[in-house]
């Protein structure tokens, strides 16, 4: 015979199973995204791979706690992603937000060496200009033009009219240029 609390426990195991598929199915999409935009900002492959486990573990806690009622996956996961980071460097003592090694590890340019060197210390060169920048026009940079985010999630994200993402990011872009320019 089924009992009122037989029935509840089978729609409970139902509805968190359809959750937990809800939420692998965020993780597969966001995981590399979410870890390469951690390593822009962290030291070491390492760290960004501790980071990047914390923040779908909370991404997890919250979303069951929320039954799946998560709006946008992207601006949810890229803000528990950027309280970690700072959370990582409030522990650490540390203030700088971009890491040195990012884009020669992450693409592969060819074999020619001579090349790889002009283009690493071209990378270097602008590595070191973004980390002079404000982290939010860091933030605003990369997700424009490393992840390909339109202005009108990045706005999302931060929590700003997309007007204003594009101000900053233009201001944003406009100092990089007078930074690299200057060096």
């Amino acid at each position: 015979m089924l009992t009122f609390s037989t029935i509840y426990y089978n729609i409970s195991v139902y509805c968190m199973d359809e959750i937990k598929e809800q939420f692998s199915q965020i993780y597969d999409q966001y995981i590399e995204k979410i870890y390469r935009f951690v390593y822009l900002k962290v030291d070491s492959q390492d760290t960004a791979e501790d980071i990047t486990s914390k923040v779908f573990m909370k991404g997890w806690e919250a979303y069951q706690n929320k039954a799946g009622a998560i709006e946008n996956p992207s601006a949810f996961l890229y803000q528990i992603a950027r309280n970690a980071v700072v959370d990582y460097y409030r522990e650490r003592g540390r203030t700088n937000t971009v890491s040195s090694e990012i884009l020669a590890e992450i693409a592969d340019f060819g074999e020619n060496v001579h090349d790889k060197a002009v283009l690493n210390a071209d990378i270097s060169a602008i590595k070191a200009s973004i980390k002079k920048l404000k982290p939010e026009h860091q933030d605003i940079i990369m997700w424009h033009y490393l992840e390909d985010m339109p202005i009108a999630e990045i706005a999302k994200l931060v929590d700003k009219p997309a007007g204003t993402v594009r101000v900053m990011l233009h201001r944003g872009l406009k100092e990089l240029k007078n930074i690299i320019q200057e060096s």
